[in-house]
């Protein structure tokens, strides 16, 4: 079991850490790090239209109890400048050569729903770079009803507007008490941050990025068993945005995977059971190397008290 140890006073926090940048390929890349440099550092690659801000604080500095944690904004989005490709390969080599520019040889990577698929193109184009891999609410390029995302986005940001809501209440919680009650907690803990808050995505990123999504739907499928580092996959039970099929497909095709699916919960399912998953993400990432298993495994979690 992974253990955890409190910070002392004084140790930065997803909510006073400073962005920092680095240049890399003619880019400036905006970035955030926290816990103790050494080891192999997680590196997290974040959703459609989101910046910096927009990673749940508990998941951030959960995390970094345990391990060097870098979160930042890819080519093009927030604080980053250039212009995001609409291709979901080329994010994948921006992200590789963020990464390298900070003189990384070896990452594990946490990747949430467009960043999940930017994950993959990263452990298939350059799978040195990767040693344990976290593939949450996201599904494998080529998936079945993926290229709908922008009708579904649309609707999502009609209901937003007329209730006045960010959007995320409709896409990554289910509309019951609980998961109302959720996407409140997890709004209040975005908004824990108030001193140097990233910048807004632009409507350049939130186009191109999602016709990148769009045409990892139509794709054709990728070879997920050239994957052959550890990968634990997490979804919530009923996700809008990428069904929870796709989850487990994802994790069939990758040798060496497992899954696990949160219940009552849709897209947003890490953020709703954070205090599951941080402990299960710390203790996969403390399992050590790359050494295969022999076949997938699949879990569920049951009702928390």
């Amino acid at each position: 079991m992974a253990t955890h140890h409190d910070a002392p006073p004084n140790t930065p926090t997803w909510k006073t850490v400073r962005t920092k940048t680095v240049h890399a390929n003619g880019v400036n890349y905006a970035y955030r790090e926290l816990g103790t440099p050494g080891g192999v550092p997680v590196v997290f690659l974040h959703h459609f239209a989101a910046v910096l801000d927009d990673w749940d604080p508990r998941i951030i500095d959960g995390i970094a109890e345990n391990h060097h944690v870098i979160a930042f904004d890819n080519r093009g989005v927030g604080a980053t400048d250039t212009a995001v490709p609409a291709d979901l390969e080329k994010m994948g080599q921006d992200a590789a050569a963020f990464i390298r520019a900070l003189g990384h040889g070896t990452v594990d990577l946490i990747g949430f729903s467009l960043g999940g698929a930017v994950a993959q193109m990263i452990a298939l184009h350059d799978p040195t770079l990767v040693r344990r891999m976290v593939l949450a609410g996201t599904g494998p390029r080529g998936a079945g009803g993926v290229d709908q995302m922008g009708k579904i986005v649309g609707f999502a940001y009609l209901k937003a507007a007329l209730a006045r809501k960010d959007a995320r209440h409709f896409l990554f919680f289910p509309r019951t008490d609980e998961g109302k009650s959720a996407a409140d907690d997890y709004f209040a803990r975005l908004a824990e941050r108030t001193v140097d808050r990233d910048t807004r995505i632009s409507m350049q990123a939130r186009v191109a990025q999602l016709k990148a999504i769009v045409g990892g739907g139509k794709a054709a499928p990728d070879d997920l068993a050239r994957i052959t580092q550890p990968v634990f996959v997490a979804n919530g039970d009923n996700d809008l945005m990428v069904a929870s099929d796709h989850s487990a497909d994802l994790a069939r095709r990758i040798p060496n995977s497992k899954l696990t699916i949160y219940p009552r919960s849709g897209h947003g399912g890490i953020f709703q059971h954070h205090q599951d998953f941080v402990p299960a993400v710390l203790d996969f990432l403390a399992a050590g190397g790359s050494t295969p298993v022999p076949t997938p495994s699949t879990s569920a979690t049951g009702d928390q008290p």
